[in-house]
């Protein structure tokens, strides 16, 4: 009897300290409410119903408006296999990955380099903001400015570049937004333009918390530029490059702006990107249970593309770590 009753005396002494951690990490969490719910009430209105919603319709047949929905269940998505339109438009997906993410890291990334280790030593940090501010100008465009800007300059007749191309005594200088051979290379070169001057920004900002000494350090051992650039830049500034690729490969998949200003997904499909063909499926077709398939598609992809890159940043960051 007087071995129980110590057992129970025990037993509720090991409860009464996990009841009271219990009760802290309760306290903990309703203290936080006020700062999530805000939060989470927008991240419902403004991503999770709409997503939802789409997922719905995907399942259906539906012209929209008060046209009635007809259960198709998987058929959407075993019709987007066969569709032709649907891979090149993943395909272009590819090049816009290049024009958007691989070109203009990589040359954003020597570009701040040499605005912050060579322009701002040689000529003043205010040289190289100012340049850094010339290079960021195309970001802060609105679209529809961009697209008549390149449109005046890419034009078959009377842009500009065809009129020096002639000057030069070139008779027939290419269609180059209307020809399917040149159409794609012509918006890349566009989505190039555009996105450089974001890596620069980035990347800049990212040197700023570099330690000076050790480009001092490396200077006084005799490194030059490129020596600098590779041991010291590039792994420093780890961090800003895998958020650059995640941000930039985002958007990349889901580019319409300049498709739709530019070429409208044409000519012959050439420049067709998923986003562009749901909303041809979703308002000119009428087809919003294919255009809301297209769409589920899409986000799958990119969370898909989100979660390796965010992967291969936790690794790199446990190896850098393990490294130390």
């Amino acid at each position: 009897m007087a071995d129980s009753t110590l057992t129970a005396q025990r037993s509720r002494a090991q409860q009464r300290p996990r009841a009271r951690g219990t009760r802290r990490r309760r306290a903990e969490w309703v203290g936080y409410l006020p700062y999530l719910l805000p939060g989470a009430a927008a991240f419902i209105v403004v991503i999770g119903y709409p997503l939802m919603t789409n997922v719905y319709f995907s399942l259906f047949k539906w012209r929209g408006g008060m046209a009635p929905l007809r259960w198709n269940g998987l058929g959407n998505y075993v019709d987007l296999l066969g569709d032709d339109k649907f891979w090149t438009s993943f395909g272009n997906s590819l090049a816009m990955i290049v024009a958007m993410v691989l070109v203009p890291t990589l040359l954003g990334l020597v570009l701040a380099a040499v605005l912050f280790d060579y322009l701002g030593r040689r000529f003043g940090a205010q040289v190289s903001s100012v340049l850094r501010a010339t290079y960021y100008l195309p970001q802060i465009l609105p679209v529809a400015v961009a697209g008549v800007l390149w449109n005046w300059i890419l034009n078959s007749q009377t842009g500009a570049l065809n009129e020096i191309l002639r000057g030069m005594g070139v008779a027939a200088p290419p269609n180059w937004l209307g020809d399917p051979t040149t159409a794609l290379p012509s918006v890349m070169l566009v989505l190039i333009w555009v996105q450089m001057g974001y890596p620069v920004v980035i990347f800049m900002a990212a040197l700023q918390r570099v330690d000076p000494e050790l480009y001092e350090a490396a200077e006084l051992d005799g490194a030059g530029w490129w020596d600098r650039f590779r041991a010291i830049t590039v792994p420093q500034i780890r961090p800003e490059t895998f958020v650059v690729t995640l941000t930039c490969t985002v958007a990349a998949l889901k580019v319409f702006g300049p498709i739709y200003v530019l070429t409208r997904g044409g000519p012959e499909s050439s420049t067709l990107v998923p986003s562009y063909y749901s909303y041809l499926n979703f308002f000119d077709k009428s087809q919003v249970g294919y255009g809301s398939a297209i769409a589920t598609v899409l986000t799958l992809v990119i969370v898909v593309v989100a979660v390796i890159i965010l992967g291969l940043q936790s690794r790199s960051e446990r190896r850098e770590r393990e490294g130390v």
